[in-house]
């Protein structure tokens, strides 16, 4: 797929960010409030997580500056699908690019001005207009596949990690946060940049059958989980080494991720315990379906049997 069909796609996966303590909340909201350390809201769809790198567009090189934003190649890039190049580039800004800071793309072939806001600030080098180092490109990759989600509909999660710049705090987060994010969910790593693609693991056990979320390419309910490109691996336990503070105590992320003998920079993410559904409590969610049993594929007492 290319940087244009591939970064498309990637962020067809639904990335957005969001304030602490929100609800699911709409794109326009999460643009509004995002800021380093809070919460993200994704929703970017699992269709656009390109496998084949995303330096076709230049940016790789050339930087989230505007003499990244303004050649050719970018413009040629962004203009085979605009409204999805245009999302796409939402979200690695939102990633890359520090709260309080715009970039802006005036398209030469139709005069639209887009805008798109910074929030996390995961890769300053890169966002300052420096070509992206391996460890940004890992980091950036690691944040849009956490944003992705294979409904492409909002839900808030709290996102832990370090950036990729060294000597830098991580992502902030307070005990509050960590109290009403309680469910660990997954751990992300991968590249794709260089077409190596990224990864998932499940960061407590499989999903019994009772239970669904709609972050289930990261909570997975089974080894087999599919979610295309995006490919899952098992169990972060079994990957990565978590991160550790200066008295030696665990933090509650990861600080490398393993696969295929190359350590990559993950990030972590977490859930609200609503956002995981279990058959039985009378709500019959969009993950679960009508039947005669008590799993979330059959559903009897949420969902009624099926006609």
């Amino acid at each position: 797929m290319g940087y244009a069909a591939g970064l498309l796609g990637l962020l067809v996966l639904g990335i957005g960010t969001g304030a602490c303590g929100v609800a699911i909340e709409t794109v326009d909201t999460d643009v509004a409030r995002a800021r380093r350390g809070e919460l993200s809201s994704n929703g970017l769809s699992t269709n656009g997580l390109s496998t084949n790198g995303l330096s076709t567009n230049g940016l790789s090189t050339n930087g989230l500056s505007t003499n990244g934003l303004s050649t050719n190649g970018f413009a040629t890039w962004f203009n085979q699908d605009p409204a999805t190049a245009d999302s796409v580039m939402e979200y690695v800004v939102k990633c890359a690019v520090p709260s309080g800071q715009v970039r802006q793309f005036t398209n030469p072939l139709t005069g639209t001005l887009h805008t798109w806001n910074g929030a996390l600030g995961l890769a300053p080098d890169w966002a300052a207009g420096s070509a992206a180092t391996t460890v940004e490109q890992e980091v950036i990759s690691a944040c849009l596949a956490a944003h992705a989600n294979k409904y492409g509909i909002h839900v808030a999660i709290s996102v832990l990690g370090n950036s990729a710049a060294s000597g830098t705090p991580p992502i902030p987060y307070t005990q509050e946060e960590l109290a009403t994010f309680s469910e660990p969910e997954s751990c992300f790593f991968g590249n794709l940049f260089d077409g190596t693609g990224v990864f998932a693991a499940n960061d407590q056990p499989y999903l019994p059958a009772d239970r669904s979320t709609s972050r289930t390419c990261g909570l997975a309910s089974g080894p087999t989980q599919s979610c295309p490109p995006l490919t899952h691996l098992g169990m972060c336990a079994s990957l990565c080494q978590r991160a550790v503070g200066s008295g030696g105590a665990a933090l509650p992320y990861y600080a490398t991720c393993t696969h295929a003998g190359r350590a990559f920079h993950p990030l972590t993410a977490r859930l609200r315990p609503q956002d995981i559904y279990q058959c039985g409590d009378g709500i019959c969610q969009f993950t679960e379906h009508c039947g005669t049993g008590t799993s979330a594929s059959s559903c009897q007492s949420d969902c009624g049997t099926c006609p």
